[in-house]
């Protein structure tokens, strides 16, 4: 399996920042790290190795990035309002430096994204927020409006709000979103959710996927036994839903 390393130095996250590419064409797949993860733990899990007939065939070709999670949303030490700023030069990372890399590494079939747990909040939110720039997004095992606190979740902006965090909670933004050509490109889009029915974001998915509904968006929303929230859950649902 064709593999790679790149690291450089972010301008907009001002420090260094790390991926893995894994395949060497088909389709190209932003894929978004588990709560404070790291970029290399699919790997380790065995994720990408449950991907592999796909990736090894030319069809499929995983961009795994980093996250910031520990410095945005996680960071308890700092005021609300800059854990949502450091969420938003992720952002600008993702949007100006990651996603003209895959570009370069060529993607005929257009840019995929899917995130496990928090890095389905990831994957969602960004695909939501830009769908012109995305053909499909799976969002497996995740929670969609991270103010809310399924026990044992905290809200992550501590009882905050503000316009910046409710334009990043796609459940907020969703409930009045009413422009038209943004809707058109989101019906466009393959979208795709996945929980267990014990899963404490099982909720939240079913809010989201109400939401789509009333939008007339089309998508998946598949339901699976028990919590369904670990890695050899997932190793299984990867091949079914990427």
């Amino acid at each position: 399996m064709h593999r790679e390393y790149h690291k450089w130095y972010s301008k907009h996250l001002e420090r260094n920042m790390e991926l893995l590419v894994f395949g060497h064409s088909g389709r190209a797949v932003l894929m978004f790290p588990t709560r404070m993860a790291r970029f290399y733990d699919y790997e380790n899990w065995g994720i990408v190795h449950a991907l592999s007939g796909k990736i090894e065939k030319g069809e499929l070709q995983l961009f795994c990035v980093d996250s910031v999670d520990a410095e945005s949303f996680y960071n308890q030490s700092v005021f609300p309002s800059v854990r949502m700023a450091r969420h938003l030069q992720y952002e600008r990372y993702l949007l100006d430096e990651v996603i003209p890399l895959m570009y370069q590494k060529g993607t005929p079939n257009g840019i995929e994204t899917v995130g496990f747990s928090m890095g389905a909040y990831h994957a969602i939110n960004l695909s939501l927020k830009y769908p012109q720039l995305f053909k499909k997004t799976v969002g497996i095992s995740g929670r969609y409006d991270l103010t809310q606190a399924p026990n044992p979740f905290i809200d992550l902006m501590g009882g905050f709000r503000d316009e910046l965090v409710y334009f990043n909670m796609p459940e907020q933004y969703l409930s009045n979103l009413q422009d038209s050509n943004l809707i058109a490109s989101l019906k466009s889009m393959e979208i795709i959710l996945a929980v267990g029915e014990t899963d404490p974001f099982y909720e939240s998915n079913n809010r989201l996927s109400q939401l789509l509904w009333e939008r007339d968006i089309t998508h998946q929303l598949y339901t699976w036994d028990n919590d369904a929230h670990r890695p050899h859950y997932w190793r299984r649902m990867a091949p079914l839903y990427i």
